[in-house]
C-alpha cells in the first residue's frame, strides 16, 4: 500500500525537531547532530552549508530517511519518518523523495532513458509520457536518451541523475554536493537545472554544498556549526554567503 501523503503548499516539505545523531558509545560518543530544529517550506530551493564536520551530510541523510536519527523527529509532508518501519520508509523514499549525489550512481548497462525511468521501473510502474517528456526537455537530453553512461560527459550524466530524481514527481529532492565531480561549466548547468526545477516545475530542493556560488542559487542558505543550527541567510548572494560562512567558521 502507498504511504499516505498529500503534499500541500501550506505545509512544510520537511521539518526537523530536536534532531540528534550520535556515533559511538560512552566516552567515545560523537554528536554529529545536536538538537537541530528546521522548517523547510515547499516550493523553495534550500542550501545547507557549514565548516567541515558541522554535520551537513548527516543532516541531509537524516532528513531524507537514509539514516535513522538517534533522537528527535523528521517529517516529510507531515509524515513522521521516525515512526515508519523499514518497509514503509522505503516506500516513502521511493514515492516522494528524489536524490542527486556527487557520484552520478547510474547503471552502466542502461540507456539514459532507462536510468531516468529506473525508480518507476523498480516500483513496477511506467512513467507518464507527458511528464517524462517535460523532464527530459528541462534537462536538455532529448538527443541523448539512447546513450549509455559511458557515452555521456560528466555533466550529461548528472543531468540524467537530476531527471531521475524528478521523474516520480517527488515532494522533495535532496542533493548532496551535486557539482562536486563536475567542471565549473557543467556544475553551473546542473545548478541551473535545480533552480529551474524549483522555479518552473514547483519542486522543493534541499542541497548540501561547500561552494558559495552554488549556494547563491538557492532561496535561502542554512548554516550549521558543530552539529547545531547556526543561522539562515535569505536571498543569498555569493559575497553574502562567503561572509556568513566566514563568521560561522570563525565562531566555531
Amino acid at each position: 500500500m502507498p504511504v499516505p501523503l498529500t503534499p500541500s503548499s501550506d505545509r512544510p516539505a520537511v521539518e526537523a525537531v530536536g534532531l540528534r545523531m550520535a556515533y559511538g558509545a560512552g566516552d567515545a560518543t560523537v554528536a554529529a547532530l545536536d538538537g537541530v530544529d528546521l522548517t523547510l517550506s515547499a516550493g523553495m530551493f534550500h542550501a545547507v552549508m557549514g565548516p567541515s564536520g558541522s554535520g551537513k551530510s548527516t543532516l541531509l541523510h537524516c532528513l531524507a530517511g537514509l539514516d535513522r536519527p538517534t533522537g528527535g523527529t523528521v517529517r516529510i509532508g507531515g509524515i513522521d519518518l521516525t515512526t515508519l518501519d523499514d518497509r514503509r520508509l522505503t516506500l516513502l523514499r521511493r514515492q516522494h523523495v528524489g536524490f542527486v549525489f556527487q557520484r552520478f550512481n547510474l547503471l552502466p548497462m542502461l540507456s539514459a532513458a532507462e536510468n531516468i525511468a529506473l525508480p518507476l521501473t523498480i516500483a513496477g510502474s511506467r512513467p507518464d509520457q507527458a511528464w517524462f517528456d517535460r523532464v527530459v526537455a528541462a534537462v536538455g537530453l532529448r538527443d541523448r536518451l539512447t546513450h549509455r553512461p559511458s557515452e555521456l560527459s560528466g555533466g550529461q550524466q548528472q543531468r540524467v541523475a537530476v531527471a531521475r530524481a524528478l521523474i516520480t514527481r517527488p515532494l522533495v529532492v535532496f542533493a548532496d554536493e551535486p557539482t562536486g565531480n563536475l567542471d565549473s561549466r557543467s556544475g553551473a548547468e546542473v545548478l541551473g537545472l535545480l533552480r529551474d526545477a524549483v522555479t518552473d516545475l514547483g519542486q522543493t530542493v534541499v542541497m548540501v554544498t561547500h561552494d558559495p556560488q552554488a549556494a547563491a542559487r538557492a532561496d535561502q542558505v542554512i548554516f550549521l556549526r558543530d552539529g547545531r543550527y547556526a543561522r539562515t541567510l535569505r536571498r543569498p548572494t555569493a559575497d553574502a554567503v562567503l561572509e556568513a560562512m566566514t563568521r560561522v567558521t570563525v565562531s566555531a
